[in-house]
Parts: structure tokens; sequence; C-alpha cells
């Protein structure tokens, strides 16, 4: 891991994000992290496939993620963004009923190269994702990471969001839980 580093999403770094997400069919049943976005004013997520989708909002600048790099290639992302930017996540309307302060940040997904799994590394992105955030200002971050049952295997496919383990780690805390698995964690991210 000390080989890593951690960079935006830009323009200049997505040929390395997409190679990623083509190693793996484009993730999550060719998502190719688009679900949680929104279209914008000149992109309409049905008017393009799913990598040009993503493509579009990285050259508007309305999609961000901290990438880990192994050498000049991606192995792992944390996607992150506005509540505007990422409007679509799971369970929204009981988030929303449950919401006394809205957060500027939120972390919707996360994706590890399976040749780098169970290394720490969505923990990279993870912490790299909220350095980003300090860079652009800081201020309160929501994420709704899964908790697991104890003794019940859970398929990393259902994992998108890693864990709240992980994210009590990087210094998150326990909100509440909404669905049947996700929570609601919060931080205060300080500007850098």
């Amino acid at each position: 891991m000390a080989d890593h580093v951690v960079k935006p999403l830009t323009p200049e770094t997505f040929p390395a994000w997409l190679a990623l997400a083509e190693k793996h069919n484009g993730v999550w049943g060719g998502c190719y992290c688009s679900y949680f976005h929104g279209d914008t004013p000149t992109t309409r997520k049905d008017d393009h496939d799913r990598a040009t989708f993503k493509r579009r909002l990285v050259d508007e600048g309305v999609a961000h993620a901290a990438l880990v790099f192994d050498g000049e290639t991606a192995i792992a992302w944390c996607q992150y963004g506005s509540p505007d930017e990422l409007p679509g996540i799971y369970h929204r309307k009981q988030y929303d009923a449950g919401e006394t302060r809205p957060a500027p940040w939120r972390i919707t997904c996360f994706f590890v190269d399976r040749d780098h799994r169970r290394r720490g590394v969505a923990l990279e992105a993870l912490r790299g994702a909220l350095a980003l955030i300090a860079q652009a200002g800081g201020g309160e971050v929501v994420s709704f990471p899964n908790e697991l049952v104890p003794g019940k295997r859970t398929s990393s496919s259902f994992l998108h969001n890693v864990t709240r383990s992980m994210f009590e780690e990087a210094g998150f805390v326990l909100e509440r839980h909404i669905g049947k698995s996700k929570t609601v964690m919060r931080t205060t991210v300080l500007p850098a």
C-alpha cells in the first residue's frame, strides 16, 4: 500500500478509471458508477450508454471520486459529491424523512479491483475522498454503509458502499438505520 497514490477523478484520470470499470464489465452489472447520479441541464442519463454518461459528468465537473492508483493503474475508487450530484440513494424517502441536518457532501459508492481486495484499499479510497473534500472546503459528510449481520456471509455485490465498521474506522458516527441493512453515518471534515 505504500506505493498507492490517491488522485481525483478528472478528465485526465478518467481513462484509468474507465479501464478499471471495463476490466470488471462495467461494474455492478454495467452501472459504470452512474446509478446514484442524476441528470444535468445538458446531460440526460437515458440519452447515453453508462460509460459515456459518466464521462460527460466528469467533463462537466459534476462527478467526483477518489481514485487509488498502483503505479499508473487505478485499482479502486470512492465516489462522493453533493446531494444534487448524487440524488439517487437507496431508501431516499426514509432518509429524507429523518434528516434534520442535510450535509453538503455524501459518499455513495466504492469499487476495488478484484486483484486488490481485502488489503485495505477501500479504506484508502475513503480517506482519499475525505482529503479531497477537505481540499474543496470541507463540511459534513454522510454516507450509507451496510451493517453486516454477525455470523452471516454477505456477498460483496451487496456492499457497494462497504461496511459500517470501515466508516467507523475513518471517524464516522452512526446516526440511524434505514432500510433493512443500511445505516446513516456522518462525520465533519475540516477545510484543508
